[in-house]
Protein backbone atom coordinates (compact mmCIF):
# COMPACT_ATOMS: atom_id res chain seq x y z
CA UNK A 1 0.00 0.00 0.00
CA UNK A 2 1.37 3.40 -0.97
CA UNK A 3 1.53 6.29 1.41
CA UNK A 4 -0.58 9.34 0.46
CA UNK A 5 2.32 11.79 0.76
CA UNK A 6 4.49 9.90 -1.75
CA UNK A 7 2.70 11.62 -4.66
CA UNK A 8 3.90 15.02 -3.42
CA UNK A 9 7.53 14.02 -3.00
CA UNK A 10 10.11 14.96 -5.60
CA UNK A 11 11.48 12.15 -7.77
CA UNK A 12 14.54 10.39 -6.37
CA UNK A 13 16.99 11.89 -8.87
CA UNK A 14 15.79 15.50 -8.26
CA UNK A 15 16.23 17.61 -5.18
CA UNK A 16 13.04 18.90 -3.55
CA UNK A 17 12.04 22.42 -4.58
CA UNK A 18 13.05 25.19 -2.24
CA UNK A 19 10.35 27.68 -1.19
CA UNK A 20 12.17 30.44 -3.12
CA UNK A 21 11.86 28.44 -6.34
CA UNK A 22 8.15 27.86 -5.76
CA UNK A 23 7.58 31.61 -5.22
CA UNK A 24 9.54 32.36 -8.38
CA UNK A 25 7.38 29.99 -10.43
CA UNK A 26 4.19 31.55 -9.03
CA UNK A 27 5.52 35.04 -9.76
CA UNK A 28 6.22 34.05 -13.37
CA UNK A 29 2.62 32.86 -13.71
CA UNK A 30 1.29 36.17 -12.37
CA UNK A 31 3.62 38.22 -14.56
CA UNK A 32 2.51 36.28 -17.62
CA UNK A 33 -1.13 36.91 -16.70
CA UNK A 34 -0.43 40.64 -16.25
CA UNK A 35 1.36 40.87 -19.60
CA UNK A 36 -1.69 39.50 -21.42
CA UNK A 37 -4.47 40.97 -19.25
CA UNK A 38 -3.43 44.64 -19.17
CA UNK A 39 -3.53 45.20 -22.94
CA UNK A 40 -6.93 43.49 -23.06
CA UNK A 41 -8.32 45.90 -20.44
CA UNK A 42 -6.85 48.91 -22.19
CA UNK A 43 -8.99 48.22 -25.29
CA UNK A 44 -12.14 48.05 -23.17
CA UNK A 45 -11.57 51.12 -20.99
CA UNK A 46 -11.33 54.60 -22.49
CA UNK A 47 -8.21 56.66 -21.91
CA UNK A 48 -8.55 59.53 -19.47
CA UNK A 49 -6.35 62.56 -20.05
CA UNK A 50 -5.97 65.81 -18.17
CA UNK A 51 -3.96 68.79 -19.29
CA UNK A 52 -3.82 72.34 -20.55
CA UNK A 53 -5.46 72.92 -23.92
CA UNK A 54 -6.06 75.88 -26.20
CA UNK A 55 -9.74 76.34 -26.93
CA UNK A 56 -10.05 76.64 -30.72
CA UNK A 57 -13.78 76.46 -31.38
CA UNK A 58 -17.12 76.02 -29.63
CA UNK A 59 -20.35 74.69 -31.14
CA UNK A 60 -23.35 75.84 -29.10
CA UNK A 61 -25.88 73.83 -31.10
CA UNK A 62 -24.18 70.43 -30.76
CA UNK A 63 -22.28 71.21 -27.51
CA UNK A 64 -18.93 70.30 -29.04
CA UNK A 65 -15.53 71.87 -28.42
CA UNK A 66 -12.36 71.73 -30.47
CA UNK A 67 -9.21 71.90 -28.36
CA UNK A 68 -5.50 71.74 -29.13
CA UNK A 69 -2.93 70.32 -26.74
CA UNK A 70 -0.53 73.16 -25.93
CA UNK A 71 2.92 71.56 -26.23
CA UNK A 72 2.23 69.03 -29.00
CA UNK A 73 -0.65 70.75 -30.86
CA UNK A 74 -2.70 67.53 -31.10
CA UNK A 75 -6.31 68.47 -31.84
CA UNK A 76 -9.37 66.81 -30.28
CA UNK A 77 -13.06 67.27 -31.05
CA UNK A 78 -14.88 66.60 -27.79
CA UNK A 79 -18.48 66.15 -26.74
CA UNK A 80 -19.18 68.67 -23.98
CA UNK A 81 -22.86 67.91 -23.37
CA UNK A 82 -22.34 66.62 -19.83
CA UNK A 83 -19.21 68.56 -18.86
CA UNK A 84 -18.73 70.15 -15.44
CA UNK A 85 -17.33 73.67 -15.92
CA UNK A 86 -15.69 75.66 -13.11
CA UNK A 87 -14.08 79.11 -13.21
CA UNK A 88 -11.93 79.79 -10.14
CA UNK A 89 -13.81 77.05 -8.28
CA UNK A 90 -17.29 78.41 -9.11
CA UNK A 91 -19.74 76.70 -11.45
CA UNK A 92 -20.06 78.25 -14.92
CA UNK A 93 -22.23 77.88 -18.01
CA UNK A 94 -21.16 76.40 -21.35
CA UNK A 95 -21.72 79.74 -23.11
CA UNK A 96 -19.13 81.40 -20.80
CA UNK A 97 -16.32 79.35 -22.38
CA UNK A 98 -16.10 81.77 -25.31
CA UNK A 99 -14.29 84.28 -23.09
CA UNK A 100 -11.30 81.98 -22.49
CA UNK A 101 -8.52 80.77 -24.73
CA UNK A 102 -6.61 78.38 -22.41
CA UNK A 103 -8.49 75.78 -20.37
CA UNK A 104 -7.69 72.70 -18.33
CA UNK A 105 -9.66 69.73 -19.65
CA UNK A 106 -10.23 66.28 -18.22
CA UNK A 107 -11.45 64.02 -21.00
CA UNK A 108 -12.13 60.41 -21.92
CA UNK A 109 -10.70 59.59 -25.33
CA UNK A 110 -12.96 57.17 -27.17
CA UNK A 111 -13.83 57.55 -30.85
CA UNK A 112 -17.57 57.75 -31.54
CA UNK A 113 -20.15 59.46 -33.74
CA UNK A 114 -22.58 62.14 -32.54
CA UNK A 115 -25.24 63.33 -35.00
CA UNK A 116 -23.10 62.22 -37.94
CA UNK A 117 -19.95 63.93 -36.62
CA UNK A 118 -16.95 61.81 -35.68
CA UNK A 119 -15.68 62.89 -32.27
CA UNK A 120 -12.52 61.90 -30.41
CA UNK A 121 -14.04 61.62 -26.94
CA UNK A 122 -15.98 63.39 -24.23
CA UNK A 123 -14.91 66.20 -21.94
CA UNK A 124 -15.85 65.37 -18.35
CA UNK A 125 -14.48 68.44 -16.57
CA UNK A 126 -13.24 71.87 -17.61
CA UNK A 127 -11.41 74.07 -15.11
CA UNK A 128 -10.29 77.64 -15.57
CA UNK A 129 -8.13 79.08 -12.79
CA UNK A 130 -6.28 82.27 -11.95
CA UNK A 131 -4.27 83.47 -14.93
CA UNK A 132 -6.50 81.83 -17.54
CA UNK A 133 -9.58 83.54 -16.05
CA UNK A 134 -8.02 86.98 -16.57
CA UNK A 135 -7.54 86.54 -20.34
Amino acid sequence: MTEPFLATRAPINEAPLKPERIRCRNMKKYMLWIVFALPAFSFVLPAVETGMYRLLSISDSELLILVSQIPSKNKYLLDAASVKITVDGKAAEFSELKAFSVIQVKMELKKSVKNGIEIDGAATEIQITGTEAEK
